[in-house]
């Protein structure tokens, strides 16, 4: 097993909703649903007792954290000709359109089957 999450879950709740608050201030419609949301996801969690799952949530959280920061320097990365920005636009373009491939072939195999 990996090594347990440094942060607690009171800590890595407030991170979040600290990172929330930098992504959507305010009270915007996109701001309440992602409190909302993040909120909702630890209300869950609340009464979990099993140690594994509890590091498996925290790491969760942590890599929302983790991929957020990323995305953004690669949006910094972007603005300033950097590599980072460009590739991240490439993967996102690729993945549309392996996503538009496959939703055309399940939408093809649901008509033949009709």
């Amino acid at each position: 097993m990996s090594a347990p999450t440094q942060r607690t879950s009171i800590q890595l709740y407030r991170d979040l909703l600290r990172l929330l608050a930098h992504i959507a201030p305010g009270t915007s419609p996109k701001s309440v649903a992602l409190r909302t949301t993040v909120r909702a996801q630890f209300e869950n969690s609340r009464n979990e007792e099993d140690p594994a799952k509890i590091e498996a949530l925290k790491a969760n959280a942590v890599r929302a954290l983790s991929n957020y920061m990323l995305y953004q320097g690669g949006v910094q990365d972007k603005k300033k000709g950097g590599k980072l920005g460009a590739a991240m636009d490439n993967y996102h373009e690729r993945s549309v359109q392996g996503m538009q491939r496959n939703g055309n072939d399940s939408d093809d195999k649901k008509g033949a089957a009709r």
